[in-house]
């Protein structure tokens, strides 16, 4: 007599391979977005915390000079120990003058902000501070995922 013995596999079927192929994909694109929208979220807040930072020692500046600094006096490079920013404005960090996306080392601001560069506009139009004081500055920056952008105003 010859005794029939069950063979039993082990293992997954392609389909169910399938089906873990698929969860994973969906989890992978979900954290994906998430991931994203986090790091555009921290950026942006990053933004808000540089404007405030120059805000304060724009102000500082102003309370002991009382006029507001030019554009061009603000765009000497920052990392200069004798240069405007050092010597005017020994508490700003000077990463604070760089939009979170502008490459490392770019720390120049434009007259209005576009999408990856903090803006800065003295008034009245043309002041430089020599013929005419500067006595009033609008910071502009903007925001990923908005297309306008945010000002913040001078206080005097």
């Amino acid at each position: 007599m010859s005794s029939l013995k069950k063979v039993t596999q082990k293992g997954f079927t392609i389909v169910e391979l399938l089906i873990v192929i698929v969860v994973i994909g969906i989890l992978a694109g979900l954290v994906i977005t998430t991931y994203n929208g986090i790091q555009q979220n921290a950026r942006n807040k990053e933004r808000v915390t540089d404007a405030k930072a120059l805000k304060g020692q724009l102000e500082a500046y102003y309370a002991q000079n009382v006029k507001y600094p030019t554009l061009a006096q603000l765009n000497t490079d920052p990392t200069e120990t004798s240069g405007f920013i050092r010597t005017n404005m020994k508490g700003l960090d000077v990463e604070a003058l760089r939009d979170p996306k502008a490459a490392a080392g770019t720390y120049v601001l434009i007259g209005t902000a576009d999408a990856d560069s903090y803006g800065y506009t003295a008034t009245p139009t043309g002041c430089d501070n020599t013929a005419t004081d500067c006595t009033g500055y609008t910071l502009s920056y903007r925001e990923e995922g908005k297309t306008d952008n945010t000002t913040v105003q001078g206080s005097n």
